[in-house]
């Protein structure tokens, strides 16, 4: 602006909870980091793209992630990496603003998608974009028994300890309960039937189903697709 301020959202976070790598991804999921001093329909200097550090060791883990993602674009990032100066709370107004006008930005979602389709396989777009479902007992992890997590495949939020998992025989990797505000719970018309769709409350992919037969203490089987998941071990 005028000023030389910039609309920025000031982060405080546990790194035990989530790293600065994941709030990278989730960055540019939701921003276009191509175009310049303008998002969507907001054009000046004030909405320029910009990532702001507070010491080098986080500066490198930003230029390393830029580098990384520079090819799943066709134009130029031109987003600054700049050493963080003073933040300035915004105007009451301002805050929170994104829940108090939704349908203004619509852009937001289109560049999550558009940013899903380049990082996804065609396979993992239709399954968890497009809620499709991979062939039973077709899934990597449907026999994996090692020790570790089961994340989104989408965007890395974690889904499932280990732990939990179950062998039910139903075709798909089956646990019997979810990390904490994982997931969200939606019904699902689709096919002429009635289920529970299990979905990321990160990014809002498609990750399977919920059924009320499990064979363990919780007496519930989440069947999550193999396509939607990244294992990491511990």
């Amino acid at each position: 602006s005028g000023c030389g301020h910039v609309e920025a959202v000031h982060i405080v976070y546990d790194h035990h909870k989530i790293t600065l790598h994941e709030l990278l991804y989730l960055f540019f999921m939701f921003h276009d980091p191509t175009t310049l001093n303008q998002q969507g329909a907001d054009k000046g200097l004030q909405y320029q793209s910009a990532v702001y550090y507070l010491n080098p060791a986080d500066k490198k883990i930003i230029s390393d992630f830029m580098n990384k993602i520079k090819s799943l674009y066709d134009k130029k990032i031109v987003t600054h990496i700049q050493k963080a100066k003073v933040f300035w709370p915004a105007e009451t107004y301002h805050q929170k603003y994104y829940r108090k006008h939704p349908r203004i930005y619509k852009n937001i979602e289109q560049n999550k998608d558009k940013f899903l389709h380049r990082v996804l396989s065609p396979e993992q777009y239709r399954i968890m974009r497009q809620k499709g479902t991979e062939s039973p007992f077709s899934g990597k992890y449907i026999y994996t028994d090692e020790k570790g997590v089961y994340r989104c495949a989408a965007c890395g939020q974690k889904l499932f300890e280990s732990d939990r998992k179950f062998q039910s025989s139903c075709g798909w990797p089956s646990f019997d309960s979810a990390y904490p505000q994982s997931t969200f719970i939606r019904k699902d018309f689709s096919h002429f039937m009635i289920r529970d769709e299990v979905i990321c409350r990160r990014c809002g992919s498609h990750l399977g189903h919920l059924f009320n037969d499990g064979m363990t203490e919780t007496a519930v089987r989440y069947c999550i697709n193999s396509l939607a998941l990244k294992f990491t071990k511990k």
